[in-house]
């Protein structure tokens, strides 16, 4: 599979406990050689779609960031990055957590030497003061561009990978 493709969540998902009360998602790719959640991680948040968002997010709401922590991020020596911060992480996943939004990132091993990269989202619905849950006007007018912006997040950063490894380079820029 070369282009992301939606999918459910893994049963080990740190997304998963979100699914009852939240909108969820979940996409897959592949890759034909090994790779860590720190090179996944590091890729992510180092394309130019995602720099895109770091510096939009970075301006209006004043946390800028670097490439340089982004590393230190999937390295797992960083706790927050611009808006984000780590609600939770293992040696194959982390989900990072910014106001109502998750977002989720995950390796898994496929056949005997690829690897299956996830990315997923979770956004919690808003409660109003009587209890009533909504997701509100933005998550319904922006479902669409969710979905596609997913898909070329994930797609941007399993080309990011392609290209060091076809390049010489392990996916963490070591020969």
């Amino acid at each position: 599979m070369s282009c992301p493709i939606a999918t459910e969540l893994p049963t080990q998902s740190l997304l998963l406990p979100y699914r009852a009360e939240a909108y969820t998602d979940c996409y897959v790719a592949q890759l034909p050689f090994p790779v860590s959640l720190a090179e996944f991680v590091e890729a992510f948040c180092t394309t130019r779609w995602f720099q895109l968002e770091r510096r939009f997010l970075g301006a209006m709401l004043r946390r800028p960031s670097t490439d340089a922590q982004a590393r230190e991020l999937s390295l797992g020596e960083r706790e927050s990055f611009a808006v984000w911060f780590v609600e939770a992480r293992d040696e194959r996943q982390a989900l990072l957590a910014a106001g109502r939004r998750r977002s989720w990132l995950s390796v898994a091993p496929h056949g005997p030497t690829g690897t299956m990269l996830f990315f997923g989202s979770a956004v919690v619905p808003r409660r109003s003061p009587s209890g009533a849950q909504s997701m509100g006007f933005w998550f319904w007018l922006l479902g669409g561009f969710h979905r596609a912006y997913s898909r070329a997040l994930l797609g941007a950063a399993r080309n990011r990978l392609l290209v060091k490894a076809r390049n010489g380079f392990s996916p963490d820029g070591t020969a």
